[in-house]
């Protein structure tokens, strides 16, 4: 049995007659990073507010730390760090006042404070623009502060609630040091992300959740070794009725699945099944607007599991 640091039984939260967390269980050990994903509207953020007191269960339960997040919601506080998708920052402050009252909060002092400061402003990357008021900020520049404050007092756990969104790559790449720094000192991170290729990277297990309930969890090295297979990739030019069926009986062909205007086949050689298949769908006289031969993503594992993609789902 691993060290739980955040389990959730049977969490259910409803607002009115929508169901956005459905019977959701998971566990998370101490040390690891956790990526959660899904497209928006899974439930992903309502998770999140649930874990870190901002929400109410409206049935099961969940602890964080070993703690209630119910009953002993004040000691969770103290014990997490939290940076949400929408910063909440006071606009009449500079963010160097934001982020050394969050310190002294957290009881910082003399030089254990101006050391840990100066790595978060680090962070940051405000430049001159740190002595400034909150309120001239751009949105990157709220969301590097935001996540600085989070991370002030260096937490055992972290909730990032799609910390990156928005940041342009130079800062995208900072902050998934940061994790990998928490990483590496034993801290747990619970992060969701609507970028496949960052829970890739920072994940050591993800979870995918959809219409609110957990439909596949593992390291994402074993997700997608389960999917295994080559996929050739066609993206048809025209209406795609009748492309699936066209492929379907070729030999090699383990699985095929249409979305959108993506024909997507499971073959266990790519490269031998291209030909056959651009032949058989101009045959069939059904335009093909490019064909890819690639290794399984976990956009093919949230297919798999779901029958749709994360990725379009989160583009539309």
């Amino acid at each position: 049995m691993g060290d739980h640091v955040i389990e959730i039984d049977g969490l259910v939260r409803r607002f009115g007659d929508v169901v956005a967390v459905d019977g959701l269980n998971l566990a998370v050990e101490r040390g690891e990073v956790y990526g959660f994903l899904g497209p928006n509207g899974a439930g992903k953020s309502t998770t999140v507010r649930v874990l870190t007191t901002l929400l109410s269960p409206t049935a099961g339960t969940a602890r964080v730390g070993g703690l209630d997040v119910v009953a002993d919601a004040v000691k969770v506080r103290l014990r997490i760090g939290l940076a949400l998708q929408e910063a909440s920052l006071d606009e009449k402050q500079t963010g160097r006042e934001i982020l050394d009252l969050q310190a002294r909060l957290y009881g910082l002092r003399g030089e254990s404070l101006r050391r840990r400061l100066a790595d978060v402003m680090a962070l940051a990357d405000l430049g001159d623009a740190i002595d400034r008021l909150v309120g001239t900020y751009s949105g990157g520049m709220r969301r590097r502060l935001d996540l600085a404050a989070a991370l002030v007092h260096d937490p055992d756990i972290l909730f990032l609630d799609e910390p990156t969104t928005g940041l342009d790559p130079v800062s995208r790449t900072a902050v998934w040091g940061e994790v990998q720094r928490l990483r590496g000192r034993g801290a747990t991170v619970f992060l969701t992300t609507q970028y496949l290729e960052e829970a890739d990277v920072l994940s050591d297990r993800v979870g995918i959740i959809d219409d609110g309930k957990l439909v596949v969890e593992g390291p994402p090295a074993e997700l997608k070794h389960r999917v295994g297979r080559d996929l050739v990739v066609v993206e048809l030019g025209g209406d795609p009725a009748g492309a699936a069926e066209a492929v379907s009986g070729l030999p090699g062909v383990d699985d095929v699945r249409l979305t959108d205007h993506s024909l997507v086949v499971a073959t266990a050689n790519g490269a031998s099944l291209v030909g056959p298949v651009a032949v058989r769908l101009a045959e069939k006289g059904l335009e093909t607007a490019s064909l890819t031969v690639r290794t399984p993503t976990l956009d093919d594992v949230f297919l798999e599991a779901t029958g749709h993609r994360l990725r379009g789902e989160e583009e539309r």
